[in-house]
């Protein structure tokens, strides 16, 4: 794995969550939730960020 600025945190969500969560990272090709989880927060914050610049 490359040298990445990363940290471990731990989340706690509905089996449901887990559950779309998995099926996300089975869709993208991810071998990870948390990576699904970065993809989900940097497209927020890209919403975020277009939305005030409006």
């Amino acid at each position: 794995m490359s040298k990445k600025n990363m940290r471990r945190i731990r989340l706690l969500v509905t089996a449901q969550t887990a559950y779309h969560l998995e099926e996300l990272a089975k869709i993208c090709g991810y071998k990870e939730q948390g990576r699904v989880v970065d993809k989900l927060v940097r497209e927020k914050m890209v919403s975020f960020r277009m939305e005030r610049e409006r």
